[in-house]
C-alpha cells in the first residue's frame, strides 16, 4: 500500500523575514529560580521575579513594555536581555469548527506547528516538541523530512502563549496536550521545564491531570518522567497490538518492542497513580481487522487503560484511509468485550488539516500537493 502526505489548504500569509540568529536569551527559557536570580543580579526586590512570571504566563500580553507595574528600569533592563517570544508566525489558519492552527517560524528558519482546539467548557492546545520527527511512523508527515533539533524550554512554551493571545477575554486554556510534531520523550530535557512551569501556580497554573504527554514508547524516558512524581497524563502511540505489525508501522519499535513499552506504562500506572492512555491511529485493511483488535483486548484486559482510537484522516492524495463506521464501531465493540474501555477522537478541524506536521511539510515543500510517499506492507 502507498502512502503519500497530503497538500493543505493554501494560506495566503506571506512568509515572514527570517532570523538567523537569537542573541537574547528567551523569557521562557527560565526558570522561575533562573528570573529570581536574574531579578537580584540587577538589583531589584525578589517579588518582582513572579510579578514578571504573573504577566508571561497568566496575562496576554506580548512585550515588556506591556508589564505596567514593574519600574520602567526593569522593564528596560528585561528588553535588553531577553526576547519575550521565539517565534514569528507564518501562518494562521482558522477552521470551520473553530480550531486554530498557527505554523511558527523559529529565529534560525525552521517551523514547527501548534493547535487551538476549542470545545463547549475546554480549550485545549497541542503544542510540537522537536522540528522534525525521527520516529518514523508511516502515517504521520512530522517525519517526512526527519528531525532537525529539538525545541528548547522557551520554544516549547512560547508555542503555548502565541496560542492563549488567540482566545477571548471570556476563555482560558484549559488543557495542554504534548502531541505535536516530534517525539516529546526525546527531547525530555527541555520538556520537563516547561511541564514544571504548566503547573507551577506562578506558572500557567493547571493541574497535572490538564496536561498529557504523548509518545512512540521510550521505556527509559517514560520511568524517568514518572520519577518527577507530579501525575501528568500519558499517552503511549501504540497503533498495533504486535511486534511485526508495529515494525511496520512505527519503525523504532524494532528496538524498542512492546513488551518493554508496557512494562514502562505499568510502572508509571503504579508510580503515579494515573490511568495510561493508548492511542491508537485506524488504518483501514492494515491494522482496523478483527484479530487486531482481540489482541489489543488480550493485551490491555488485567491493565487500567484506556484506548483512543483515532481514524486516519481521509485527505486526497493519500491512499491510506479510514476504516468504515461500523468497522471502527465493530474495533470498539471488541475492545469493550475484553473490558477495555475505548472511544473514537472527535476529528477537529478538518478543513484546515490540523494533524500535525501538514503545514510544515507543505511550506517546506513550496506548496507542493504531491508531496512524499512511503510504503507499508499490508
Amino acid at each position: 500500500m502507498i502512502l503519500a502526505c497530503a497538500a493543505l489548504y493554501h494560506s495566503h500569509t506571506p512568509s515572514l523575514h527570517r532570523r538567523t540568529s537569537m542573541t537574547q536569551r528567551l523569557i521562557t527559557d527560565l526558570s522561575r529560580d533562573e528570573l529570581l536570580a536574574w531579578v537580584e543580579a540587577t538589583g531589584n526586590a525578589s517579588y518582582r521575579a513572579d510579578q514578571i512570571r504573573r504577566w508571561t504566563y497568566g496575562k496576554r500580553v506580548s512585550s515588556f513594555d506591556e508589564m505596567h507595574d514593574i519600574p520602567v528600569t526593569l522593564r528596560a533592563s528585561l528588553a535588553k536581555d531577553f526576547t519575550f517570544f521565539a517565534s514569528k508566525i507564518v501562518r494562521h489558519q482558522v477552521s470551520q469548527d473553530g480550531t486554530e492552527k498557527l505554523l511558527l517560524e523559529m529565529h534560525d528558519g525552521e517551523n514547527v506547528e501548534c493547535v487551538l482546539m476549542r470545545e463547549e467548557k475546554r480549550q485545549t492546545v497541542c503544542v510540537s516538541t522537536q522540528v522534525g520527527c525521527a520516529m518514523g511512523c508511516v502515517f504521520c508527515a512530522s517525519g517526512l523530512k526527519g528531525l532537525k533539533r529539538d525545541l528548547t524550554t522557551g520554544e516549547i512554551l512560547d508555542q503555548i502563549l502565541r496560542l492563549d493571545r488567540l482566545l477571548s477575554i471570556e476563555e482560558r486554556i484549559t488543557n495542554v496536550v504534548i502531541m505535536g510534531m516530534g517525539e516529546p520523550l526525546a527531547n525530555l530535557k527541555n520538556l520537563i521545564p516547561a511541564l514544571l512551569t504548566l503547573n507551577e501556580k506562578g506558572g500557567m497554573g493547571l493541574g497535572a491531570r490538564r496536561i498529557t504527554v504523548s509518545t512512540v514508547g521510550l521505556p527509559e524516558k517514560i520511568h524517568e518522567l514518572g520519577e518527577i512524581n507530579i501525575p501528568f497524563n500519558l499517552a503511549v502511540s501504540l497503533h498495533a497490538p504486535n511486534n511485526d505489525l508495529r515494525n511496520e508501522i512505527v519503525p523504532v519499535n524494532k528496538n524498542i518492542h512492546l513488551e518493554r513499552i508496557l512494562q514502562a506504562a505499568d510502572h508509571y500506572f503504579e508510580k503515579t497513580g494515573r490511568r495510561i492512555t493508548y492511542e491508537y491511529v485506524l488504518l483501514a485493511g492494515v491494522n482496523d481487522a478483527d484479530e487486531h483488535a482481540r489482541e489489543l483486548g488480550e493485551l490491555l484486559t488485567h491493565r487500567n487503560a484506556h484506548v483512543n482510537l483515532i481514524p486516519m484522516n481521509d485527505v486526497a492524495p493519500l491512499s491510506l484511509t479510514a476504516p468504515s463506521a461500523p468497522r471502527t464501531n465493530q474495533f470498539v465493540e471488541t475492545l469493550n468485550s475484553w473490558n477495555v474501555n475505548a472511544t473514537v477522537r472527535k476529528r477537529k478541524g478538518a478543513d484546515i488539516d490540523a494533524a500535525c506536521g501538514q503545514l510544515r511539510l507543505e511550506q517546506e515543500s513550496g506548496g507542493n500537493p504531491n508531496l512524499h510517499a512511503l510504503e507499508i506492507n499490508s
